[in-house]
């Protein structure tokens, strides 16, 4: 038997916007990529999520698929994980999570390693007790290897409108696990009541194990349209050391729809397909995170029951979340209150009504607001630059590029700019000029001129850029040479 037909091979659905978890979460920035719920952020304890499990053979790096425009950013926080050969599959695109797995299927099995049993998990989840959900993998892994397809269904303790439900039908033998009687849409607080009251409704989770080959006949069967775009895109798709690229024009045109809607609740009505769906109860701290409210319930209390993240004081507070991320909150007579602090937004809101911050965030889109897509912040392949000051003709940016690391080879057609180095050593390229520039030294960019800023130091090189023109935005960028292959 080949030795992986009984592998585990994560997979990391890595794509989300987090809308609701703004102003920290942004579309170039989404939650996943945060650290939020601890040290290490969600994407890196997803991918750490299986360290310790014992009793199945797991792949030694996961699948991630991603967003092309998070590329750089995943690739970065799993190599500060310690995760390494973790192949990353790019969407051109999001279409939901049953085209994302469906990539990753074609990924394992073009890898021709066997069979493996693939475990999907979204990369914006807190699990608290890693022993119960370890537990609950060596369930279901056995009954996945059989050929069904495994969801894990959180057991209820309120009755919680904001997710689905998993009606549990017969036993599966050997275990707690459950076949799959029926799937129920987001209740209203009458209906979540009597699910929580009949005591066999479990809430849909989003993570999902089955066999590679169980999947892809699943899809192709169920949704044969997904399928084939994908099956296409996969064929057409340019590798590279750090990246799989699918067909961007034949991905694009992939039907959305997410791995419940396309597959797992069809299975139930299709047993011309014999694959059994089956459900795994999970009592193991497990939550989404998909408000403000949810960090609140899952980060340490103080006897007041107020949550406190980053430079937060308070006084008189009770059941609140304040959270800081570059000065001090102060938070004083708050009851059942959250306040986000960032560089370029605050939000205050109704602990109750923390679901609609995505109103907040839609108003802002159509306005045009640029805040609902990045920070001030903005993190680059090279490392990151804040824009600390502006005014009509002026912009004054704090700069960090990575030891080994260098921007472009570019000009610009509309602004100057000054350099000033504040801590490492600078490697300048200036028109046809190249020298090194220490710590207090500076140099000037003339408009029109050629160059490049690089770090060839062992420690992060820090500077303080001060452009200036008529013209100051980030598309006025012309390349003629990028290490990271962009071209805008």
């Amino acid at each position: 038997m080949n030795a992986s037909l009984n592998l585990l091979l994560p997979v990391v659905l890595c794509g989300g916007s987090g809308t609701r978890l703004w102003p920290l979460s942004r579309e170039t920035y989404p939650k996943q990529f945060l650290a939020l719920a601890g040290a290490r952020t969600m994407l890196q304890d997803t991918a750490l999520r299986l360290q310790g499990l014992t009793q199945i053979p797991v792949a030694e790096a996961p699948i991630l698929v991603c967003n092309a425009e998070h590329r750089f950013l995943a690739a970065s926080q799993l190599m500060e994980a310690g995760i390494h050969g973790a192949r990353i599959v790019l969407e051109p695109a999001g279409r939901n999570t049953a085209p994302a797995l469906t990539l990753a299927a074609l990924q394992a099995q073009a890898e021709e390693r066997g069979d493996p049993v693939l475990l999907a998990m979204p990369a914006d989840h807190v699990m608290a007790n890693l022993p119960a959900f370890h537990g609950a993998i060596e369930q279901a892994f056995a009954i996945a290897s059989g050929g069904a397809m495994v969801t894990f269904g959180i057991v209820a303790d309120k009755p919680e409108t904001g997710y689905g439900y998993i009606q549990c039908g017969e036993t599966v033998p050997g275990g707690s696990a459950h076949h799959i009687a029926s799937f129920a849409e987001k209740p209203d607080a009458a209906r979540a009541q009597s699910y929580l009251d009949a005591g066999n409704y479990l809430w849909n989770s989003g993570l999902f194990m089955v066999r590679t080959s169980v999947w892809l006949k699943a899809i192709e069967s169920c949704r044969p349209d997904i399928f084939v775009a994908c099956a296409a895109a996969m064929a057409d798709a340019q590798k590279d050391v750090d990246f799989i690229r699918p067909s961007t024009e034949t991905f694009s045109a992939c039907p959305a729809d997410s791995i419940d809607y396309a597959v797992m609740e069809r299975l139930p009505t299709r047993p011309d397909l014999d694959i059994p769906a089956c459900v795994v109860p999970l009592q193991a701290g497990w939550s989404d995170l998909g408000a403000w409210d949810a960090l609140w319930q899952v980060r340490e209390q103080d006897a007041h029951g107020n949550a406190h993240v980053g430079d937060t004081i308070q006084h008189g507070c009770s059941n609140s979340l304040l959270l800081s991320s570059s000065r001090l909150v102060a938070g004083v007579g708050l009851d059942n209150i959250v306040v986000v602090e960032t560089a370029d937004a605050i939000l205050v809101a109704d602990k109750r009504q923390t679901q609609d911050v995505k109103q907040i965030v839609g108003k802002l889109r159509e306005a045009g607001h640029t805040l609902t897509q990045t920070h001030r912040k903005i993190h680059r392949p090279w490392g990151w630059y804040d824009s600390i000051d502006s005014g009509e003709r002026f912009q004054v940016k704090r700069i960090v590029v990575n030891p080994g690391a260098s921007l472009s080879l570019q000009m610009h057609h509309h602004r100057a700019e000054h350099w000033i180095v504040v801590q490492g050593t600078a490697e300048v390229t200036n028109g046809d000029k190249t020298f090194l520039l220490g710590e207090n030294e500076s140099t000037y960019i003339p408009l029109g001129h050629v160059h490049r800023l690089k770090n060839p130091g062992k420690l992060p090189l820090e500077i303080v850029e001060v452009q200036s023109g008529g013209y100051l935005g980030e598309d006025d960028i012309v390349r003629f040479s990028d290490n990271y292959g962009r071209t805008q």
